[in-house]
């Protein structure tokens, strides 16, 4: 798997300064975090899952979730069960599994776990591991425990990635302890744990709240101030950190606009202008705003519920030409003393120790999503990835 690996290699040598590196469901897990990009949620009742799967390669996709949980209904979760049985065996009869994305199962009980991978058989090989939901230590533990054994018996490397959704996390009251909980257990189980996924959409139904397509997750003040303490605590960058991945889009497409578009004209050509059209017509405008938040705030990757919605994702991971150099710089063996330095685009500071960290993830983003050219934007990854689908 490489992203952007759908478009083809001529492209990507004109794009790219730094090309995305290739990795597998076996890379190091500090890469696969990082390298999750946009997840894909599907419903595991699809009777074409297998082929749908398969069909995401060509889009870009690298990362997918199987969902026995809130996307199907509580009467069909035996159905989906035996069908995502069917479907794996299916995909270890028909596809190579390096070519595959990294495939995670969500589910509703700890006991689901040592089920399915004995039941997958031979085929849980293609499985990468279990998105665990609503999760708290009280009732994240049991989970991590059964991966824990479920690994155990099958010989098979299993991440975890639990989701952050708990009214106990967003209830001020509660969030405090309930953080502090939160990282025991990820804590204790460090090595098994991908990344965590924030459920914004649970948040706001406490609340009976649902933002608006023109609206991003931190324009809603009470999730704003929970991804902000998820962030505060869990994913600091001294060591004990983990990756904190972006919350859903809920939108594939603007019926009616109450306050105009955000994605200025300014980075379009005019060649370009269908593009943005396109994007604003699809609702995507508050999508590419929401991910450049989740990056100023420390959020990488996200959850997403429809296949327009990853390449916005892989195209604003990029590492710029400028956002490259300056890390570089940063983090050369002679600046190990610290001070300050003026960057090689004469436009800003360079503080050696206060911007190592930024500096750091900034070149772990760059060997997985590549570093675009200096004369390339989001604009044309976004345009190319669109022409390069299958």
């Amino acid at each position: 798997m490489r992203h952007f690996g759908h478009i083809a290699p001529e492209v990507r040598q004109r794009l790219f300064h730094q090309e995305p590196r290739v990795f597998t469901a076996e890379s190091p897990a500090r890469m696969l975090s990082v390298a999750l990009g946009a997840t894909l949620y599907s419903p595991a009742t699809r009777p074409r899952l297998a082929e749908d799967i398969v069909k995401q390669i060509g889009r870009g996709v690298v990362s997918m979730v199987l969902c026995l949980e809130d996307s199907i209904d509580d009467a069909e979760v035996a159905g989906a069960e035996e069908n995502l049985v069917r479907q794996f065996e299916e995909l270890a009869g028909g596809c190579p599994e390096t070519e595959l994305p990294l495939l995670f199962i969500r589910v509703r009980t700890p006991e689901q776990i040592p089920d399915l991978v004995e039941r997958l058989g031979d085929a849980a090989r293609l499985l990468s591991g279990f998105v665990l939901p609503k999760f708290t230590e009280e009732r994240g533990v049991p989970f991590l425990e059964a991966l824990t054994a479920a690994e155990a018996a099958s010989g098979r490397r299993l991440f975890a990635m639990p989701v952050l959704e708990s009214p106990d996390l967003l209830y001020r009251e509660s969030r405090v302890e309930t953080l502090a909980g939160i990282f025991r257990a990820v804590d204790k189980y460090r090595d098994r744990v991908l990344a965590l996924r924030l459920g914004v959409t649970d948040f706001c139904s406490s609340y009976g709240l649902r933002r608006a397509p023109d609206m991003t997750a931190y324009d809603v003040q009470i999730v704003a101030s929970v991804i902000a303490d998820v962030v505060n605590v869990l994913g600091r960058a001294d060591g004990t950190g983990f990756t904190v991945t972006g919350p859903v889009w809920e939108y594939f497409r603007v019926q009616e606009r109450m306050f105009k578009p955000q994605l200025r004209r300014s980075p379009f050509t005019p060649e370009a202008e269908d593009l943005r059209n396109a994007l604003i017509e699809h609702d995507m405008d508050g999508l590419l705003r929401e991910i450049s938040l989740d990056r100023a705030n420390g959020l990488l990757g996200k959850t997403c519920i429809h296949p327009s919605h990853v390449l916005p994702v892989h195209a604003l991971s990029v590492v710029s030409h400028e956002e490259y150099s300056d890390a570089q710089d940063i983090l050369r063996p002679e600046r190990g003393g610290g001070g300050v330095l003026r960057s090689a685009y004469t436009n800003k500071m360079n503080e050696v120790k206060p911007h190592r960290a930024w500096a750091e993830r900034t070149l772990q983003r760059a060997e997985v999503f590549g570093v675009a050219n200096e004369d390339i934007g989001f604009v044309e990854l976004l345009a190319a990835g669109l022409t390069g689908q299958t």
